[in-house]
């Protein structure tokens, strides 16, 4: 079967550490409840067997909701619970590498901080990137300063696979990363750090889905 187009518009990265006490899978179950429809399973210091552990619930879990499962760069892991993808960095393997353990079927994503990076990864193959720190946020002050809307815009207009605007992304600012051509948005905080992680989940895919962006 072939794969689907990237037809998600919020793709929610995890981070345990944010989640007040609670399990990540009930923050991450009621964001799905929410309209979630991507994941990218992001927890860097977790040993194998703990990440391991962690993704074949998450990757139930995803399924349960019909929403896409990323890992962050283990294909290892990506393969042993049968993920629909991996998301990869600078630092990661190379991609025509990935794409050949993973096969034709499974999404690849790439981070990317500049026009550069983002070019490299359309013409490495990957099917979608994240792009950013579109506005500053401590979690990504480690890359420097943030880029920048118009900086978004001309990757949007440079790129024809899809772009999800990244870094302190809240409420107020969605519809002008939309504006900049955005196909959607990747977020940390606003959902799992939530409150309500269900309520906050409907009302920015409400709000996404009333914006106008670009074609994926």
């Amino acid at each position: 079967m072939a794969k689907a187009a990237v037809d998600f518009k919020m793709y929610l990265i995890t981070d345990r550490t944010q989640c007040g006490g609670l399990r990540l899978v009930d923050v991450v179950e009621d964001a799905l409840k929410g309209g979630v429809k991507a994941v990218q399973l992001r927890e860097k210091d977790m040993s194998g067997r703990e990440l391991y552990e962690l993704a074949y619930d998450m990757r139930k879990l995803t399924a349960k909701y019909d929403a896409k499962l990323l890992i962050n760069d283990r294909v290892d892991i990506a393969l042993a619970v049968d993920a629909d993808g991996v998301h990869l960095g600078q630092n990661s393997m190379p991609v025509h590498r990935v794409r050949r353990l993973l096969g034709p079927d499974r999404y690849i994503g790439f981070s990317c901080h500049n026009q550069v990076n983002a070019i490299m990864a359309q013409e490495s193959g990957v099917d979608f990137i994240t792009f950013g720190p579109v506005f500053y946020t401590p979690s990504k002050a480690v890359f420097g300063k943030p880029v920048g809307v118009e900086k978004l815009e001309s990757v949007t207009h440079v790129l024809q696979i899809p772009v999800f605007a990244l870094g302190g992304i809240k409420t107020e600012n969605i519809p002008e990363v939309m504006a900049a051509g955005a196909s959607g948005i990747s977020l940390v905080s606003a959902v799992i750090a939530s409150e309500d992680p269900r309520a906050d989940a409907e009302a920015i895919i409400a709000m996404l889905s009333t914006n106008n962006s670009r074609e994926s």
